[in-house]
């Protein structure tokens, strides 16, 4: 478990400039300002406990246990925090191939998640096992880009988006998944259908504004970006090609983002994209804070836990 000096010590290196930001401020002196944390995970592969501190690269990083007992502490600082997954929550340990995904998805039950995306991984015992272990979570996976519709064991489990409200702000969160084809095998993912990325980002932005969301997070596993081949979709690209996203949690790629990088859309809408390395190294905080319709974002250090 985390203890409560280095829970302190990396609460200030990962909030302690908020302490004197303008926006942290205005939220602190103006009862109209409000405050969202979102917290993040992405590509945990099934590693429940921290990895052996024997030498290797990340030794003694990580571990379920010390996470939880992070975010417990941050929900004590916070009142209006959402907890979120960017999918690969299986695979690279013997707990899944022991255990299907059960004993994963109910330690992220008990932590409170309110939302994951589907990884490609997700897959890897084939739809029926996807279904069965779906059943130990309590939190909804969103998707909006898979079909489900020739699946009939999945065709109405999934929905595309969910929207929260905290303190009277509205939070629309969706998830997009990668192309499955060439990935997973096609005996794995079965009737699934890929829709394309791009176009239904747009219709589910256009649909959350119709609602009067306050603010549009992107769950993502499509990558953060591909150097070696720049016209694959990505979250970099998504957010040059779609208007309204504040926010892509991503994953797949397993970057290690130290601050969330800032998109810039031809129309002025500002895009950020984090993503928090893989394993449960590190958990993600991106703070906003609104006030009478303006977004202002804090961009955090994220948690590395030890």
């Amino acid at each position: 478990m985390i203890s409560r000096r280095q829970f302190l010590t990396e609460s200030l290196v990962g909030i302690g400039a908020l302490a004197i930001s303008p926006e942290l401020l205005l939220a602190e002196k103006n009862k109209d300002a409000v405050k969202i944390t979102i917290l993040h995970t992405n590509d945990m592969h099934s590693r429940i406990e921290p990895f052996p501190n024997d030498g290797r690269k990340f030794g003694g990083l990580g571990g379920m246990a010390r996470r939880a007992e992070l975010i417990k502490q941050i929900r004590k600082q916070e009142p209006n925090v959402l907890l979120l997954d960017a999918g690969d929550i299986v695979q690279g340990t013997p707990y899944f191939n022991l255990y299907g995904g059960e004993v994963e998805l109910k330690l992220m039950s008990q932590m409170g998640y309110d939302a994951s995306t589907i990884g490609n991984h997700e897959f890897d015992n084939g739809i029926a096992g996807f279904n069965t272990f779906l059943q130990h979570a309590n939190f909804p996976y969103l998707i909006a880009n898979y079909d489900f519709s020739g699946e009939e064991s999945l065709k109405n489990v999934f929905q595309p988006y969910k929207i929260f409200e905290k303190q009277g702000i509205k939070i629309g969160v969706f998830g997009l998944g990668i192309e499955l084809k060439g990935l997973v095998l096609d005996k794995l993912h079965g009737n699934t259908k890929y829709l394309d990325p791009v176009g239904i980002a747009k219709e589910m932005v256009q649909t959350l504004k119709s609602k009067k969301c306050d603010l549009i997070i992107c769950l993502s596993h499509l990558g953060y970006k591909y150097e070696e081949n720049p016209n694959k979709i990505s979250d970099c690209n998504l957010a040059q090609a779609v208007e309204g996203i504040d926010l892509i949690i991503g994953g797949h790629t397993h970057t290690f983002l130290d601050t969330p990088e800032e998109v810039l859309h031809s129309s002025g809408h500002l895009t950020l994209i984090n993503q928090v390395g893989w394993a449960g190294i590190r958990l993600g905080r991106v703070d906003f804070v609104l006030e009478k319709g303006k977004k202002k974002s804090i961009k955090n250090t994220s948690y590395t836990l030890k």
